[in-house]
């Protein structure tokens, strides 16, 4: 009965956090999702986006050297991907 009262008299977002939830919303429906599958599938990618951002790798320093030299000297473009680089992309 509390959970019924705590529902019923529970306030709808207003200003941004109205936009926020409209959004929120509107990308859960598009996916075919719940607000909170939505919420809850989101928020892991983001935690896997940023702890994969601060990934550690320890290499030994023949592998480090080899690593190394490959950033410091990369192999020349290829044709493809030349004409990738040309194209203007979609969003420009």
């Amino acid at each position: 009965m509390l959970r019924k009262l705590r529902r019923a008299t529970r306030r709808s977002p207003s200003g941004p956090a109205a936009a926020s939830a409209t959004l929120i919303d509107q990308a859960a429906e598009a996916l075919g999702t719940s607000r909170s599958e939505f919420m809850l599938e989101t928020a892991c990618h983001e935690a896997e986006r940023v702890l994969l951002g601060q990934r550690l790798f320890r290499l030994d320093e023949d592998v480090f050297g080899r690593v190394r030299a490959m950033l410091d000297n990369p192999p020349p473009p290829s044709d493809a991907m030349s004409g990738l680089l040309r194209r203007k992309a979609p969003w420009d």
